[in-house]
């Protein structure tokens, strides 16, 4: 059964559609099989007196053909609700360009749409970025976007029929408050639980429906392989398929960065800044920067030429890191379930406090300092909270210690906010550092 999950992106529309009141269109971005097309058409349906959508993957040649030549706009209508058999209403109707990367000039035409004022446009794209998609077309300015992303754990609770935890669990965090070993237990159960099914929709719809983690794994395995697909329609050498699938590796190895020339040998620099960038627009994957100079223009300190690669689902993340391997072979299920993850894949932790901090709309930043001639310390995460800075250091256990959070705050006391201390244990506090539960993580 196919369903229809609660998202949080659907305030955000409406909040545009109130706002603009057609003054600009929004382009909802976001990786394939994320939900897009999904939460746009139900939000047409429910906001909309009617509306047209037009999937660019399967539209007919005279539907593609229409906008070669924007001269007589009215004529476009005509056309669109004939052959849909849709009345459009002004002011009360939007039409939906769904995958437009499939059409620029569709997505071109949008500024003329716009200006005409009769309608609402609603945009969705995968892969929008890349520029053999825009190079020949002009971006239009009356263009709004906004990105998004897997379930996040709060959506993914609400596909489970769990209202009460993250609210509860704010409530608790803001007060500081102690939640019991036996109750974190349980929400570390539940919260393992989205690591091995993730935030894609279709795998959250199979968990529903079966309860089964093989046929799970199965779902997040065709989803990789539409990706991979992707991949080699961007780039047929296939280097952007492997720094893709070399993620897991790379993070598996706690180096202080992501490096691509091991996995696809020499390039220019022109070559492997087009790669990454369509690495990083396909919106499959997070990537986190280094900090040169960690206070609150962070953006403005960003190294890219260093930077680690998370994926942006952690249920996906899950499944590539045994991608060679049936899933009968896939111990990490039963051992993440109950709690016996080894020590050495506690960097799935680490990627899921990456997707969660990014779905709350965090950009990712860490930072490195040197602890003696031949190692670093390392703060995992940087966030901006006004005017400060609040370090991140991540465990994935119940390891209380945080030399590296100590560090970094004794030599960058001017910029300090709240220092954390992510693991799998109950919320404490240890002298200035807070020990949160990492379940807690979308609410920092």
């Amino acid at each position: 059964m196919e369903r229809v999950f609660k998202r949080k992106i659907y305030q955000k529309l409406l909040e545009w559609k109130e706002t603009e009141n057609g003054r600009t269109a929004i382009l909802v971005e976001g990786a394939r099989r994320v939900g897009k097309s999904t939460i746009v058409e139900q939000f047409a349906k429910q906001e909309y007196d009617s509306y047209i959508l037009i999937d660019f993957n399967k539209a007919k040649k005279e539907i593609i053909a229409l906008w070669d030549d924007l001269m007589d706009i009215n004529a476009i209508f005509l056309k669109l609700q004939q052959s849909y058999g849709v009345t459009l209403y002004p002011r009360k109707s939007v039409i939906i360009f769904d995958e437009v990367q499939k059409c620029p000039l569709a997505r071109q035409a949008i500024k003329y749409l716009v200006q005409d004022g009769r309608y609402d446009y609603i945009e969705t794209g995968s892969l929008i970025s890349i520029r053999k998609n825009t190079k020949n077309i002009t971006i239009p300015s009356e263009e709004d976007s906004i990105t998004m992303f897997p379930m996040d754990y709060e959506e993914f609770r609400w596909a489970l029929g769990d209202t009460a935890t993250i609210p509860l669990l704010k409530q608790q965090l803001d007060a500081r408050m102690s939640v019991g070993d036996a109750f974190t237990r349980t929400k570390m159960r539940e919260l393992r639980l989205y690591m091995l099914v993730g935030g894609m929709p279709q795998a959250v719809n199979t968990y529903l429906d079966t309860n089964n983690l093989q046929a799970v794994d199965k779902t997040k395995r065709g989803i990789i392989k539409l990706y991979l697909a992707d991949f080699k329609k961007i780039d047929s050498t296939g280097n952007v398929e492997r720094l893709f699938k070399n993620i897991p590796a790379q993070l598996s190895n706690n180096i202080s960065r992501y490096q691509p020339y091991p996995v696809i040998g020499q390039q220019t620099e022109s070559k492997m800044v087009e790669l990454l960038q369509a690495l990083e627009e396909s919106k499959t994957t997070l990537f986190c920067y280094h900090c040169t100079d960690p206070n609150v223009g962070m953006s403005l300190n960003k190294d890219t030429s260093r930077y680690k690669i998370f994926m942006a689902d952690t249920g996906l993340f899950v499944t590539l890191c045994f991608w060679d391997k049936d899933f009968t072979e896939n111990i990490i299920y039963d051992k993440l379930l109950s709690d016996k993850l080894d020590a050495n894949l506690g960097y799935i932790y680490e990627n899921l406090i990456a997707q969660m901090l990014a779905s709350a709309g965090n950009e990712l930043f860490y930072f490195t300092f040197p602890k003696d001639e031949k190692h670093n310390y390392e703060i995992d995460f940087l966030l901006s909270r006004g005017n400060k800075i609040c370090p991140i250091e991540v465990k994935s256990s119940g390891y209380k210690t945080h030399a590296s959070l100590d560090e970094f705050c004794k030599k960058y006391s001017k910029h300090l906010g709240q220092r954390i201390l992510l693991y799998t244990k109950d919320l404490r506090k240890d002298k200035e550092t807070l020990l949160v539960p990492v379940y807690m993580t979308p609410l920092l």
